[in-house]
């Protein structure tokens, strides 16, 4: 039995009414439900939470699934917040020990004091931009991915604490041309292809 953790960062805040992600978040849970080898909790950020249950979560986790809005090129101030909250309270409680420097060699070895190694997570984002703004030239984000983009902090966030990357999956242009049926058969696939296929090695 494998153990999944999904970070539902929907939220409710000015013309955002969080559903898509709540739709995303609620598909990832059934896609694990369905399947006998997988064990899956959730999280809905707006619903509440308390740090150091969450950092039991993250620690009993082979798999963590964040889902997020992107909201000004950046995660919502929720999931911002509570990411500061729960990686603050598992400081030497099984999310990281310190920067993983020495005293010795300062200059060295940033990065590597994380706990979490040997799990991994995956990360799907939303977005009104069209997926050819990161792709064409001439358009708005330079031909530049969302991962070596918006999202290259939050990668080395995760790296920090040890996690290994899953390829993730990003919905472009979800207010002004959604066509959520098809997203979602496109989502189910890349779990399938991810977590059935070619099961990753957790």
């Amino acid at each position: 039995m494998k153990n999944i953790f999904v970070i539902n960062g929907a939220q409710n805040f000015g013309h955002s009414g969080g559903a898509y992600n709540n739709t995303v978040a609620t598909v990832t849970k059934e896609f694990f439900a369905n399947h006998a080898e997988y064990n899956v909790q959730v999280t809905n950020i707006e619903e509440g939470y308390d740090p150091d249950n969450e950092v039991i979560k993250f620690t009993q986790a082979d798999v963590i699934v964040y889902h997020t809005p992107i909201w000004w090129f950046q995660v919502p101030f929720g999931l911002k917040k509570y990411l500061d909250e729960v990686f603050t309270a598992g400081h030497r409680k099984g999310i990281y020990n310190s920067d993983g420097r020495h005293a010795a060699t300062p200059e060295v070895g940033y990065g590597t004091g994380g706990t979490m190694h040997g799990k991994h997570y995956m990360v799907t984002t939303t977005w009104n931009a069209p997926a050819t703004a990161f792709t064409l030239p001439g358009e708005f984000f330079e031909e530049t991915s969302v991962d070596d983009g918006v999202l290259f902090g939050f990668h080395r966030m995760n790296a920090f604490v040890g996690l290994n990357k899953i390829n993730g999956f990003h919905f472009h242009d979800v207010m002004k041309n959604p066509d959520m049926e098809f997203e979602m058969g496109r989502y189910k696939k890349h779990l399938e292809s991810i977590f059935e296929t070619e099961p990753v090695n957790i």
